[in-house]
C-alpha cells in the first residue's frame, strides 16, 4: 500500500513539479521541506476572473458562485475567507484543477459579493453553524450529491463544519490553519499574549466603534489586516480593489460583526442553527480523509507541526507547511493549495 509520505510527493510532483510543502510530523511520516517560492510582486495586475457569476437560492439565501470545469468532473467546493474574495483567492487555483479534471465550484459566503437573503427579517448571523449549513444547503441547491471541501479561514470553517456534521456530503477536506471549529465555551479563555495581539479586531468588533470603523473603512481596515496576516504578500492595489467591490453588500457589516461577536460569547446565534451549534460545541471529529495546511509567514495563526490538532482528526490527515504563505494560502501559493486537494481526492 502507498505511504502517505509518498502519496503526498507523488501528487506535489503531479501539481506541475515542486512545490513549496513542508510536511510536517502530524502525517504518518515527516516529508522534506521544498524551496520557498518567490511571491507575486505588489506591482504584478490581479488575476484572471472566473467567468460569469451564477446564481442559485437556498431557503435562506440567494448565492453567487462561479462553475468552472467539465461538466462530469469530480467536484471541488473553494470556500474564500474575511476579509478576502474568492476571484482573488482561486483565480490561479481553479485552472490547476479543472486540468486535472475537477468541476470547481466558487462561491460567495454571505454578506459578500452578489450573495442576498431572501428575507427582510432573517438575523445576518455570521457564525459558524450558518457558514457550515450554508455550503450544505449549496450543495443542495446545485444537486451535488458529494464533493470535495476546501478552504481558509471563515472558507475553511466553513468546510470544516460541514465535513464533520455531514461526512457523507465531503469526498475529502483541505483546510488552512487545522480544525476551526470553534469552542465557544472556551471563548474567555486567553491565548498568549502575542497571538491575542493578532486578533485585535475581534475585540474591536466587540465595540460599537469598531462597528462604525467597519462601516467607514471597509478597504483600509482590510490593507491593515491583510498586511498583518500575511507580512510576506507583496499584494497589489488592484488586487485589494477588486476585494473591496464584494465588501459593499448590503449585509456585509452586520454579517461580519456578529461573526466575530458570536464567537466570543457576546451574542446569541441565529435560532434556526441552535441545534447545529449544539453539535459543534461537542467539537466533532473530521472522519474524512483530510490535508491541513499551515503557512510558514502567517502572522496571526502560527505554523504548527500538526500534533496539537491531531485528536480533531480521525481519519486519514495529512499536514504541510507552506513556505512563504500566510493567512491566504491559495492566492499567496495557488500551486501549493492545489496540489493540496489534489492529494486530499486521493488520499485514503
Amino acid at each position: 500500500m502507498i505511504s502517505r509520505r509518498t502519496l503526498g510527493h507523488v501528487m506535489a510532483a503531479a501539481a506541475s513539479g515542486a512545490l513549496p510543502l513542508a510536511a510536517a510530523p502530524a502525517s504518518a511520516t515527516a516529508g522534506r521541506p521544498a524551496a520557498p517560492v518567490a511571491h507575486r510582486g505588489a506591482g504584478k495586475p490581479p488575476a484572471g476572473d472566473l467567468g460569469r457569476v451564477r446564481h442559485v437560492r437556498t431557503d435562506t439565501l440567494d448565492i453567487a458562485y462561479h462553475d468552472v470545469g467539465p461538466a462530469d468532473g469530480a467536484p471541488v467546493i473553494l470556500l474564500h475567507g474575511w476579509p478576502f474574495d474568492p476571484v482573488g483567492s482561486y483565480a490561479e487555483v481553479v485552472p490547476e484543477l479543472t486540468r486535472r479534471g475537477h468541476r470547481c465550484y466558487v462561491p460567495y459566503l454571505r454578506g459578500h459579493g452578489r450573495t442576498r437573503f431572501l428575507r427582510a427579517d432573517t438575523l445576518r448571523s455570521g457564525q459558524q453553524g450558518a457558514l457550515g449549513t450554508d455550503l450544505r444547503d449549496f450543495m443542495d441547491a446545485l444537486g451535488v450529491g458529494k464533493a470535495l471541501f476546501a478552504g481558509y479561514d471563515w472558507g475553511g470553517r466553513a468546510a470544516d463544519v460541514a465535513a464533520a456534521l455531514w461526512p457523507q456530503r465531503c469526498l475529502g477536506l483541505v483546510s488552512v490553519n487545522n480544525y476551526l471549529i470553534q469552542d465557544i465555551a472556551a471563548a474567555q479563555q486567553p491565548l498568549a499574549p502575542a497571538q491575542e495581539n493578532g486578533y485585535w479586531y475581534f475585540f474591536y468588533f466587540l465595540t460599537e466603534r469598531g462597528r462604525l470603523g467597519l462601516e467607514r473603512n471597509r478597504k483600509e481596515l482590510a490593507r491593515v489586516v491583510w498586511h498583518r496576516n500575511s507580512p510576506e504578500w507583496q499584494f497589489s492595489e488592484a488586487e485589494l480593489d477588486r476585494a473591496a467591490t464584494l465588501w459593499t453588500n448590503p449585509d456585509y457589516v452586520d454579517v461580519v460583526i456578529h461573526s466575530y461577536r458570536h464567537r466570543l460569547g457576546a451574542v446569541p446565534g441565529d435560532p434556526r442553527y441552535d441545534e447545529v451549534e449544539r453539535l459543534l460545541a461537542e467539537q466533532p471529529p473530521i472522519t474524512v480523509p483530510t490535508v491541513t495546511l499551515d503557512g510558514r509567514a502567517d502572522g496571526v495563526t502560527p505554523a504548527t507541526d500538526g500534533t496539537s490538532s491531531a485528536s480533531h482528526f480521525t481519519g486519514p490527515r495529512v499536514h504541510h507547511v507552506v513556505p512563504g504563505a500566510g493567512h491566504n494560502v491559495p492566492q499567496e501559493k495557488p500551486r501549493a493549495f492545489a496540489s493540496a486537494v489534489l492529494e486530499a481526492a486521493a488520499l485514503r
